[in-house]
């Protein structure tokens, strides 16, 4: 087993630093929070005073970080020369493909190796180790990130070179958030085209119109398998995280001169969604704007 430093113990990073120390690795955990730090304690990593403290004598690092700059920040101040050169270096954040290519460049021009390792599954997944990890990096470096990987999820997939893992998250997300938008309007139309929601389910669901938003996460409670629909849309994955996905994408696609047409009107309904006050209802909460209900 391994000494890890995990940096990042968010609803995301909580989780997984405790599978980690689930699976018998030493984790030396690090959080600007003392209440996620005393979390990560309880699940049997060993609490660090600093990044810093965490990433010493460290065989890896593991960070899980709000945006890009966070990211830039923690490598250049926190683990540049402070991690032992033969520390491997996993970034699970989600951020953009251009921050997630130079932070990895500029370790490894310091002897480190690096993979961006972007995450699919959300809060549920995270805590049962069933993510899904979408991985960018050279493939000596994705040999030695997969067995720690797979300490937290189902899935480890080799997407290409440094900056690919983020590449393929923010492509999946995009067509994740317009798909759901999508699968709202189709329910709401079957209801006010007078088509009971779990007779729509039924058909669609084995249908050419069928689709994860559908059948694994439908936006209506009482249909389908339970999602957050059946708890008010709390918990799952928050409509303000899908939006900062969607910008990702949007801005990805600019600076790759690729026509997004559908992602960017979702961008636009999960802003209208966010500004209304509703950021931190699950993303599938849309359904309740597009009825009429809210925002």
């Amino acid at each position: 087993m391994a000494r890890i430093a995990f940096i990042g113990l968010g609803n995301m990073g909580g989780g997984m630093a405790a599978n980690l120390a689930k699976a018998g690795h030493d984790v030396r955990a690090f959080d600007l929070s003392a209440e996620a730090l005393d979390r990560a304690k309880q699940a049997g990593c060993l609490p660090a005073a600093s990044a810093e403290e965490a990433v010493a004598e460290a065989e890896a690092v593991v960070t899980m970080l709000p945006a890009g700059p966070h990211v830039r920040q923690v490598y250049h101040d926190a683990v540049a020369g402070k991690a032992p050169t033969s520390a491997l270096l996993l970034d699970c954040s989600t951020i953009d493909v251009g921050s997630a290519r130079a932070v990895a460049e500029g370790m490894e021009q310091l002897g480190y190796k690096m993979v961006d390792a972007p995450v699919s599954g959300g809060i549920a997944a995270a805590a049962g180790g069933t993510l899904t990890f979408m991985v960018g990096g050279s493939a000596e470096a994705f040999a030695r990130a997969e067995p720690i990987l797979q300490c937290m999820g189902k899935a480890v997939i080799h997407a290409g070179p440094s900056g690919s893992g983020q590449a393929a998250k923010i492509c999946n997300n995009m067509l994740l958030g317009a798909s759901m938008v999508a699968t709202c309007e189709a329910f709401l139309l079957a209801k006010k085209l007078g088509l009971d929601p779990q007779t729509f389910f039924d058909i669609s669901s084995v249908s050419s119109g069928q689709s994860w938003s559908m059948t694994s996460y439908c936006p209506l409670p009482g249909v389908g398998p339970e999602t957050p629909a059946d708890r008010g849309y709390q918990g799952g994955f928050a409509a303000g995280l899908m939006l900062k996905d969607l910008k990702l994408a949007i801005q990805a696609a600019s600076d790759a001169n690729a026509s997004v047409p559908m992602g960017a009107e979702a961008m636009a309904l999960y802003q209208a969604f966010a500004n209304a006050g509703h950021a931190g209802l699950d993303f599938s909460g849309i359904i309740k704007m597009l009825g009429g209900e809210q925002g």
